[in-house]
This record gives C-alpha cells, sequence and structure tokens, in this order.
C-alpha cells in the first residue's frame, strides 16, 4: 500500500528494483536510510529465486521507512522502475530516487545528488565521465562500451548529457509525470536512454553530478550483448519519434 503524502520538503523516495540481490539488499538499504530521516525506500522484486523479496520484507518489518512491491515475475529493469517510479509519484513524494542493489551506486553520492536538487532542478544525474566521475572495478573493454555507448547515444539525439546509460537519478515527481512513464517500452541501457532524453525533450532543468561508480559487490551482472545492441537500435526510434 502506498504511503500517504507527505509535507516534508526534502523528502525522498529511493526506487531499489531487484532480482537476486539477497546478499547486497541489507546493507545498501541500511546505508540509504543511514542518510536521514527524510528518506524512504521501496524495494521492487521480481521474485527473485534466491530469496531477495523475503529478506525486503524482514528489513520492512523492522522499519517504517520500507516498503516492498512484489512483482509476479522478472519482466527486465526498465519494467521494474517504471512499476516503482510509479508507485512514487502516487505516494506523494517530492522528490523520487532510482538506484541500483548491487552497490554500484553509492550512497553518498545520492546525498550529494539529492543536495543538488534545489528550486531550480528537476533532474540530477549522476555522472560516471565529468570531472569527478569516475568507474571502479570494470575491465577496460565494458568501460570502453560504456563510455562508447553514452557518447554514441548522445550524437544520435542531439543532447548535451554525459551519462545517457547511467541509471543513478534523482528526479522531481512533476517531471516524472511529465514523461510519461506507462508509455515506455525500452529496458536497459536504452530504459536509461530514454527517460532522460524525455526529460531533455520536456525542457527539463538537469544538473549532471559526478559519482564513482563501483562494480557489483556479489552476485552476477545482469548486463547482455543484446541490452547493448537493444540500445544501440532504439536510440534511432527515439531521435525520430518512431
Amino acid at each position: 500500500m502506498a504511503a500517504p503524502p507527505s509535507d516534508h520538503p526534502r523528502q525522498v523516495l529511493v526506487v531499489i528494483p531487484t532480482y537476486n540481490e539477497r546478499e547486497n539488499l541489507p546493507e545498501i538499504v541500511r546505508q540509504v536510510l543511514a542518510l536521514g530521516d527524510s528518506f524512504r525506500v521501496l524495494v521492487v522484486d521480481d521474485n527473485s529465486p534466491d530469496g531477495t523479496g523475503k529478506v525486503a520484507d524482514d528489513l520492512a518489518a523492522a522499519t517504517g521507512r520500507i516498503e516492498v512491491m512484489h512483482r509476479a515475475h522478472k519482466q527486465g529493469l526498465g519494467r521494474a522502475y517504471i512499476a516503482g517510479l510509479q508507485r512514487g509519484i502516487e505516494s506523494g513524494a517530492p522528490i523520487i530516487a532510482q538506484m541500483d542493489a548491487d552497490h554500484s551506486h553509492r550512497p553518498q553520492d545520492l546525498r550529494t545528488m539529492v543536495e543538488a536538487m534545489t528550486e531550480k532542478v528537476d533532474l540530477v544525474l549522476g555522472s560516471r565521465y565529468i570531472p569527478g566521475g569516475a568507474t571502479e572495478g570494470w575491465p577496460w573493454h565494458r568501460k570502453l562500451i560504456s563510455r562508447a555507448g553514452g557518447v554514441y547515444a548522445g550524437k544520435v539525439l542531439g543532447v548535451p548529457i554525459r551519462d545517457l546509460t547511467g541509471g543513478f537519478k534523482v528526479w522531481r515527481r512533476e517531471l516524472l509525470q511529465a514523461i510519461d512513464l506507462p508509455s515506455i517500452t525500452s529496458d536497459g541501457y536504452s530504459f536509461q536512454i530514454e527517460t532522460t532524453y524525455r526529460a531533455v525533450k520536456q525542457g527539463a532543468r538537469i544538473v549532471q553530478v559526478p559519482i564513482v561508480f563501483h562494480d557489483r559487490v556479489a552476485g552476477k551482472s545482469k548486463l547482455s550483448r543484446r541490452v547493448v545492441l537493444e540500445a544501440a537500435v532504439r536510440v534511432w526510434r527515439f531521435r525520430f519519434g518512431i
């Protein structure tokens, strides 16, 4: 059940999708909640066979600042984010963040990103590819794919965003409503590109904040060649509104 709207001007709902993240979830949630009482967490679990959903329920039972959304089966990262972000809109949270469960996104960077969400900003993007940003723990070829993919998407779409494939974002609720989440069908890298591109087309005021991205602490990466190829093709569809 969605939480009631809050009058707290800085309340932040942090959406964390999970699939087989049992080992990572408790610590990432602990670190997010440690940022302050204004932070809440929404875990969106796609019926993880490793019991992540049960771990999330236990965490929620221990504090009033965690909500768990259980989905019947795995439908992809994009669909999980849409479900969670939509719940965030319904909750009335003025600020809605999205981050990974595998510790690749640091809560300390989340704090900086939320602080950058002033009245003149609609979207804060965590960027690995602006001064001060970095990627740690990835082999050179994966860094190359990520960096090149972002440059490629930016050139095709004509937008000055340095890290279009990044998934660490802080949204103003009104902007999320404006980009029409239910109409998005892309997933993975292309989902991250499409949501940011839609924000640009809405005339959103966007700030890029440097982050340090770490390879996952435990578990297996869900990045696949199919996800990369899908993003390469879909950017042209975004560009021409197909």
